[in-house]
């Protein structure tokens, strides 16, 4: 069983991943969202509409693994089933950050395969796991849909094929990151974003 996580701290953590985030031009507009596990059953995450550079504890709500909200007038984004289904094909993930930046928004486009291939990079080392820039990293591709219902009965399919690391990709759309918490979820953010910056100027070099 986890041990259940004050809100107050996973609210300030959150804030604080949406600050700088948003600094980072990962997530324009209202695009995006966060989330992170309270207790076995329960987790915090934000409200739909929300400039995430601007989260206050106002602008994060209670939900069970089903999605729904606890005790809260808010509502939470659609795509907070898919939030809620990595919380339950994996205990240990502990925070998620769905993010719009160009890199992957682009990427996801140019991969027509359903993984994502990457290898000789040496910030694969960021990511938990990985020793070497020699190993190869897959990351799964899914295609758009409004339907997140669907969506996370595609993640789950797959994952069902083999346990997913640290994130996956909607074509047009962006990224999932995830880790143990919301700090180990923003390094695996940040690497995987490089990582995507550095496979877009490799792929526009390739003659």
């Amino acid at each position: 069983m986890r041990t259940a996580i004050p809100s107050a701290i996973v609210s300030s953590a959150l804030i604080e991943a949406g600050r700088w985030i948003d600094a980072q031009g990962w997530c324009p507009a209202t695009g995006g969202n966060f989330s992170a596990r309270l207790s076995d059953d329960q987790a915090l995450v934000t409200a739909s509409g929300r400039h995430k550079g601007r989260l206050t504890d106002e602008d994060l709500l209670t939900v069970d693994l089903d999605g729904q909200p606890l005790e809260s007038k808010l509502k939470p984004s659609a795509e907070t089933l898919l939030h809620t289904r990595l919380y339950q094909l994996n205990s240990a993930i502990g925070a998620v950050l769905h993010t719009h930046s160009v890199a992957s928004t682009v990427l996801s486009r140019l991969e027509r395969d359903d993984w994502l291939t990457l290898c000789g990079y040496e910030m694969q080392k960021s990511l938990s796991g990985n020793q070497s820039h020699e190993a190869t990293i897959q990351l799964a591709v899914f295609d758009n849909t409004q339907d997140m219902q669907a969506l996370a009965e595609q993640l789950a399919l797959r994952w069902q094929q083999a346990p997913l690391n640290w994130g996956f990709l909607v074509r047009g759309h962006g990224l999932y990151a995830w880790g143990h918490d919301v700090n180990e979820a923003r390094r695996h953010l940040e690497g995987l974003e490089f990582l995507f910056a550095c496979e877009l100027e490799m792929r526009r070099l390739r003659p």
